[in-house]
């Protein structure tokens, strides 16, 4: 099936024919769908906490801070915004000169001075059309001024990274974009011996871009602040993409005969996640970000599902080193199983008739993972995945993130299942990722290969198959101890169109 130019390609990639062979069968099989025991509610797989267990945990956060522990801020931030602006290309490209009544498209021209790039758009519109977007919107111009959002002649926000797009305006006459939030988001929660350790994962054609920026900001955060910022990037790896193939199942080949490979998604990332030197990471969208004067409640629930975490990575230590003198009584082996159904909230029938030594076996294989808290926020219509308790290869059943996709809607209970979802997922993470001897887990060993998702895509006008790997807070990381946590839905402020930005929480 290989050529010998097939196979360098793949020893170039680090790509060995066996993942390659593997992935091309599962466009055959596809993916399985997971079984359910329930959605997720409060008290049913999510915490809700009270005001004891939030002064408790902003308390265990300092210290653990305080105690000198490393802490990271890991932040998805590839791909350019060119999804943001889908209804501006849509409208640029169109037949009508005017946007229609009640469009998104109309609904930004009346509110154009209110964003936060308008400065920057001006200046390019005066530059193109010597004229300002009030102006050309005067003139009946509209496309000229939407245009100049998108268009490379213009602030090519259509191209550019999100990470890099101007989202704020305060009132000093500065802005910034979700990358300078991101760091005085991180200056506020995350600083460990005076260091604020923020890590991007970015596209390699946008690497240099980042690194500008960061050059020209980091003094300025460094000197308002007074810490130090250890800011990294990286890519996704080219080992991690994923073959493409064509309707029939075979390799999709370029014009040149050449296989085409495709990046895994996100769950690609997991790899990444894995480098990081840190006891404890956060993850965060780039685009879930607000301005100074709206961070508090964010600030406040970052520390609360931070401490949190270590409460529960306390408890599991404990329980360890109980395991590892292997002296443990009834009484304790009891404590445990409470613990981990009530707290891991992990099913596991026909635990507590296994015998002592087994039960200790068991539950130090469970111990000895990644944990994880996510922050659940309720539902309100916002797209995303959701939690629920999901069974396990070994026939537990544990929290998982899962999109629809991965759900068989054709079972009337699953639908049910759906119907009744109080929370979903605002990708809001906190992770412990060193093993109880404190060495770095090696993340991609805790992953679900069985949970990807395959979609129909083209090249070139032809159609062709895409695989994506288990996503990254789903199915790579299906195998980690997970707590969800209901946090308040003003931690969540997303921009996924352009219009978001006329949002009150993005208003400053």
């Amino acid at each position: 099936m290989f050529t010998e130019k097939d196979k360098a390609l793949l020893a170039k990639r680090g790509i060995s024919e066996e993942t390659v062979l593997a992935q091309l069968d599962r466009f055959r099989t596809g993916f399985p769908y997971l079984r359910l025991a329930g959605s997720a509610t409060v008290n049913y797989g999510i915490l809700r906490p009270d005001q004891n267990l939030e002064h408790d945990a902003v308390e265990r956060w300092d210290k653990f801070l305080s105690d000198g522990a490393v802490v990271c801020k890991f932040v998805p931030a590839s791909g350019a915004a060119s999804r943001m602006f889908k209804s501006l290309f849509a409208f640029v490209d169109g037949a009508e000169d005017k946007p229609a009544p009640g469009s998104d498209v109309e609904n930004l021209i009346n509110h154009i001075e209110d964003l936060a790039f308008a400065d920057e758009l001006d200046e390019v519109l005066k530059k193109l059309h010597g004229m300002t977007a009030k102006q050309l919107v005067g003139a009946g111009r509209y496309k000229d001024v939407i245009a100049g959002i998108i268009r490379p002649e213009g602030l090519n926000y259509g191209q550019l990274p999100k990470g890099l797009l101007t989202f704020h305006r305060y009132a000093d006459g500065t802005t910034r974009t979700p990358l300078e939030e991101q760091l005085a988001e991180g200056a506020q929660t995350t600083v460990s011996n005076g260091v604020v350790n923020v890590h991007f994962t970015v596209s390699d054609n946008h690497r240099k871009l980042f690194a500008a920026k960061l050059s020209q900001v980091l003094p300025r955060f460094e000197k308002n602040t007074g810490l130090k910022f250890h800011v990294t990037t990286s890519v996704q790896k080219p080992s991690t993409d994923t073959i493409a193939a064509n309707p029939d199942g075979t390799p999709f080949r370029d014009a040149d005969g050449g296989l085409v490979f495709r990046p895994g998604g996100h769950g690609a990332l997991i790899s990444n996640l894995s480098d990081i030197d840190a006891m404890v990471v956060y993850i965060k969208n780039i685009d879930n970000v607000v301005p100074d004067s709206r961070r508090m409640p964010t600030v406040k629930y970052k520390k609360i599902i931070g401490g949190i975490l270590v409460l529960v990575h306390d408890q599991i230590a404990r329980y360890a080193e109980i395991l590892k003198s292997g002296k443990v009584t009834e009484e304790q082996l009891t404590e445990m199983r409470d613990f981990v159904a009530h707290t891991l909230n992990i099913r596991a029938e026909g635990l507590a008739s296994l015998s002592p030594d087994e039960q200790a076996n068991w539950m130090m294989a469970k111990f000895n993972r990644p944990v994880r808290v996510c922050g659940m926020v309720l539902n309100e219509g916002e797209p995303g995945g959701g939690p629920y308790i999901a069974f396990n290869p070994d026939g537990t059943a544990s929290p998982q993130i899962l999109e629809s996709t991965q759900i068989d809607t054709s079972k009337h209970e699953n639908v049910e299942m759906m119907k009744r979802a109080t929370h979903f997922n605002p990708v809001d993470l906190v992770c412990y990722i060193n093993d109880l001897d404190g060495k770095p887990f090696d993340l991609t060993k805790f992953t679900d290969p069985d949970t990807g998702f395959i979609s129909d895509k083209s090249q070139a006008g032809r159609p062709l198959r895409a695989l994506e790997l288990p996503g990254l807070w789903n199915g790579a990381m299906s195998d980690w101890n997970t707590v969800f946590v209901e946090v308040p839905i003003d931690t969540f402020n997303p921009v996924k169109t352009v219009n978001d930005l006329l949002r009150p929480a993005h208003q400053g």
